[in-house]
């Protein structure tokens, strides 16, 4: 179970003393008076009933639970069905307020929301596992756990090989509704499908000639125990960011040893459920991928170097680079075709518009900024910053970032997600070298 060191958030309800002494003097003069002074406490004690009882009414949004409710409810609360009129709240500045410490397993490399945002994903590399944790409850509820097989891995301190396994689960992607989550393998060439809904089966007794298959172990809380057989779809070497088109269609993945950008096309009525298309050489270690599928382009983050390659995503040709500043590592973009990118070297981060290739602003952060990610709103960027234990939040202004915070993080941050509500935004983020989750809770304001 999870360790939760928590500070609980409290709702102040306003205490209205009504008098016993004001009432009304019951005469010919007054009595219209009295009637309507009881019809008036009536209904506010019905009233007062009323506001207690009512459960908030709840919508889902990509990543976010929205809670079109005045009340502030407890967090864990089951969302509803999607109200597509409902709007985003309106916040402009966030305060932080409280931290949890979660145990999640060896060498937790990267985290991933579900849609409705009432699960985390945690990828387990040096654990060789995926933990599924309940937003609300903070508990591990089930466990994904891959057999080891013996492989050949990558010391990053010494650049070289290494004896390791395969089974190292590194960076994830959703598809298909939420049905499918795809997992990248560091140390076996290739990603996995696993089936983290019910509506996505995979059969045990239908595979290809020839299909390489991983062992994965699947216990729960209410569950039990299982296990099933998933297909390896090869990419290239030391697969890391996965990313998807908005239709599910295509997969695309960067491939750190390979140098290449692998493009698979999926299909869930087939065995093994997505194969590959192409692998689309790059110059140089790629690392992060962002899909526009407004422009139909796809940016990749040149690690190794000092671009983002730029994919057309009709025909699959890259497109001339963007210019950037060295060892860009992820990159995430907005709604208005703004890009922000990470640099990891130089502790920096910045904000280019992707139609131009134009840098529009930058800022500085501690040292090696990894992850980055954008609030629902798209005002707020937090970045984790690797080797000075520190997760960081900048408020994204026309011209230039504020730094709102520089939170400590023990253990080496490297991923995060968020969860939103109508009043909080909770930024969940691992720590690889203690294998924990801390979930930085803030209010909206």
């Amino acid at each position: 179970m999870p360790r939760l060191e928590t500070l609980e958030p409290w709702v102040g309800l306003a205490n209205i003393r009504l008098n016993p002494y004001a009432a009304p003097v019951l005469n010919t003069g007054n009595l219209f008076t009295m009637r309507i002074y009881l019809i008036f406490i009536t209904c506010f004690l019905a009233g007062c009933g009323s506001f207690r009882s009512k459960a908030p009414e709840l919508v889902k949004s990509s990543n976010v639970v929205v809670y079109k409710s005045q009340q502030v409810p407890a967090y864990g609360t089951e969302p509803g069905k999607k109200d597509t009129a409902a709007t985003d709240p309106v916040y402009t500045s966030l305060k932080y307020y409280a931290t949890e410490l979660l145990k999640a397993a060896p060498g937790t490399k990267s985290v991933l929301f579900n849609e409705a945002g009432t699960s985390l994903f945690a990828m387990n590399l040096e654990g060789m596992s995926v933990y599924q944790f309940d937003q609300g409850s903070r508990k591990v509820v089930r466990q994904f756990r891959f057999k080891p097989t013996k492989g050949t891995g990558w010391d990053y301190e010494t650049d070289k090989p290494i004896s390791s396994f395969e089974e190292k689960p590194v960076e994830a992607c959703f598809s298909h509704d939420d049905r499918i989550l795809w997992v990248s393998l560091h140390n076996a060439g290739g990603i996995v499908p696993l089936p983290v809904d019910s509506s996505f089966h995979i059969p045990q007794d239908r595979q290809a000639e020839g299909q390489e298959l991983k062992k994965v172990y699947i216990t729960g809380i209410d569950a039990g125990s299982d296990s099933l057989n998933v297909p390896l779809i090869e990419t290239g070497k030391t697969p890391k960011i996965i990313s998807r088109t908005a239709d599910s269609r295509y997969l695309l993945v960067s491939n750190w040893h390979s140098y290449n950008v692998s493009v698979l096309e999926t299909d869930t009525l087939q065995w093994p459920y997505a194969k590959l298309v192409t692998n689309i050489p790059v110059s140089s270690i790629p690392r992060g991928i962002v899909v526009d599928d407004q422009t139909n382009k796809s940016y990749v983050a040149i690690m190794g170097g000092a671009t983002i390659d730029v994919i057309d995503n009709n025909n699959w040709k890259k497109q001339d680079p963007i210019q950037v500043a060295s060892n860009p590592r992820h990159i995430v973009m907005d709604s208005s075709g703004h890009i922000f990118v990470s640099y990891n070297k130089l502790a920096k981060i910045a904000c280019l518009d992707a139609a131009t290739g134009k840098t529009l602003f930058t800022a500085a952060t501690s040292a090696q900024p990894r992850t980055i990610i954008l609030s629902d709103n798209k005002k707020f960027l937090f970045v984790t910053c690797y080797s000075s234990d520190k997760v960081e939040v900048y408020k994204i202004n026309d011209d230039s970032f504020t730094k709102l915070t520089s939170l400590p993080c023990k253990g080496h941050p490297v991923g995060v997600d968020l969860f939103e509500n109508d009043s909080e935004l909770e930024a969940w983020v691992c720590s690889y070298t203690t294998g924990s989750i801390s979930v930085f809770r803030f209010k909206k304001q």
